[in-house]
């Protein structure tokens, strides 16, 4: 170490880069694994309880519960039943997750105009064709941003997974906080979480803007407007 805290941050990275590209890639691979699995189960019962909206007090409460948990406490849980390594991160990963999408999903289905609905059917659509061909295409922005929400939720779910024998950047910052002087290796395993959670963000937001129905409606007459006002 030579004191200068920016300067033994870069030294570990090109000392330790490919160590720290395998935590990088575990770190974002658990967090993916778990979101797509919620989605795989949140996605379906968001359309369903938004189909049957008795049934959405109950399973967003339920799903709410979860949430109260702290982090550490449900890792825990699932360590006497799954026990440790990479799998019952993912699975916690799942319960966390579960809230953002099926809550989306709800919101998504439920705020698509019932007059767009209604015409779907007047011109013959059955139940499934108005939901596959009306209700996801115009909630597809919300649900994206559910999924958003779920992924940046997630990648600090996995950070709490080194405790449990999962092989996370957290490996880096717990290796600092036993250290007598441990910034640089707190830093190393922070900073790439936070980038992580900030591209992620970013990309999943620009790909929920471009698929927001309401933009996508502003976007042409915003330009017949400046083909009038050239003319």
């Amino acid at each position: 170490m030579t004191g200068n805290i920016i300067t033994d941050f870069f030294n570990y990275y090109i000392v330790n880069g490919g160590y720290m590209f395998e935590l990088f890639f575990n770190h974002l691979l658990m967090s993916v694994y778990g979101v797509i699995f919620a989605s795989i189960v949140g996605i379906p019962v968001g359309i369903l309880i938004a189909r049957f909206s008795k049934l959405s007090g109950l399973v967003i409460t339920l799903t709410n519960i979860i949430q109260t948990i702290p982090v550490i406490a449900m890792l825990a849980i699932m360590m006497l039943v799954m026990g440790l390594g990479s799998t019952t991160v993912v699975v916690t990963v799942f319960f966390y997750a579960l809230l953002p999408i099926i809550k989306n999903t709800y919101t998504g289905i439920s705020n698509v105009d019932s007059n767009i609905k209604d015409a779907g059917k007047s011109m013959g659509m059955t139940r499934n064709q108005v939901l596959t061909m009306v209700e996801l295409p115009l909630a597809l922005s919300v649900i994206i941003g559910g999924l958003r929400i779920a992924l940046v939720v997630a990648i600090g779910v996995v950070a709490v997974g080194s405790f449990i024998g999962a092989t996370t950047l957290s490996d880096v910052i717990i290796r600092g906080t036993n250290a007598s002087d441990g910034t640089v290796f707190i830093l190393a395993g922070a900073v790439p979480i936070a980038i992580i959670a900030v591209i992620v963000d970013i990309i999943l937001r620009l790909i929920e803007r471009r698929l927001d129905p309401t933009r996508r409606k502003k976007a042409p007459s915003e330009t017949n407007h400046r083909v009038q006002t050239i003319n």
